[in-house]
């Protein structure tokens, strides 16, 4: 039984247009994934594809208008602790000490402030911040609030880990560090991730497989098992590899059909209101649907 499974899912989004009516834009048109115990999935594709809207889906804090999503063969009716979420931005709170931010979500689920204390401070060095536990998020760079997230998402002990571009905010340098933490994290925990990115390289990298959306409405259009241990993904020269460039060439060969697509589609939009710009028709109900999507 796969851990995640998900059958045929659709999400739709009402769209207000210029009659004062609702249209329904279609943001995934039938997804299928399966992702098993311990496995880091990766999705890729276009902007606008609905990424991140699948990965609120799997946490629950959306239901799809069709289709099943399911955890360990039970529906996903809502937020669990089987699920944390790690953002793009880091939404510490600035009023609370590292340690107080990491401690933030057992204070509803466990009283013990001795045994919060301890299982925060594990996870802190666990992401190698141990020595930061009575900083403020103000006297942390980038790299070390996602850090801290990451440490306040695993202090829970979720079976599933869902990371919606947590590293696209970074610097390189900082980047393919939390990379390797994050690849390393996953394995000693045995965390099952789901994990969204932009990045070809980033994909390759961390996925034990990629699944690659197609163009909005999206759906998966293929998922590659990459050729590569965890282990072998952590060596320095990995990314010269035969293995890592054929992976890279082949996810890029698909994700190029697609952004093309998202491309075509922009022109011919902008040929059909050739007089009109942004600015002008910024109560139309398609333009409002495109600025939705970037968000998706």
């Amino acid at each position: 039984m796969a851990k995640i499974e998900s059958v045929n899912v659709k999400k739709y989004f009402k769209i207000k247009n210029k009659g004062n009516q609702y249209d329904e834009l279609p943001a995934l048109g039938g997804v299928d994934l399966k992702i098993d115990q311990g496995e880091f999935m990766v999705i890729v594709g276009p902007s606008g594809c609905g990424k991140s809207t699948f990965l609120d889906l799997v946490s629950g804090l959306t239901l799809p208008d069709e289709g099943t999503i399911s955890i360990d063969g039970k529906s996903v009716t809502g937020p669990g602790l089987d699920r944390a979420i790690v953002f793009q931005q880091n939404a510490l709170f600035p009023w609370r000490t590292t340690l107080k931010n990491v401690e933030f979500g057992l204070e509803s689920i466990n009283s013990d402030k001795d045994n919060r204390r301890e299982i925060a401070l594990d996870y802190l060095s666990l992401v190698g911040l141990s020595g930061y536990y009575n900083h403020y998020p103000h006297q942390l760079s980038g790299g070390m609030k996602q850090r801290v997230s990451i440490a306040r998402a695993l202090a829970l002990n979720p079976g599933i880990l869902l990371m919606d571009e947590p590293l696209a905010a970074l610097d390189a340098q900082t980047r393919e560090f939390l990379q390797r933490d994050i690849l390393r994290i996953s394995k000693e925990s045995h965390k099952t991730v789901l994990f969204i990115t932009h990045s070809i390289d980033e994909a390759v990298f961390l996925g034990d497989k990629v699944a690659v959306m197609s163009a909005r409405p999206g759906i998966i259009k293929q998922v590659l098992d990459i050729p590569l241990t965890a282990e072998q993904r952590t060596r320095d020269d990995v990314a010269a590899t035969q293995e890592f460039v054929q992976s890279r060439q082949t996810l890029w060969k698909l994700l190029k059909e697609e952004v093309i697509k998202v491309q075509e589609a922009q022109i011919r939009f902008q040929s059909q209101s050739p007089a009109q710009s942004p600015a002008r028709v910024s109560g139309n109900g398609l333009i409002n649907a495109v600025r939705v999507l970037t968000k998706i």
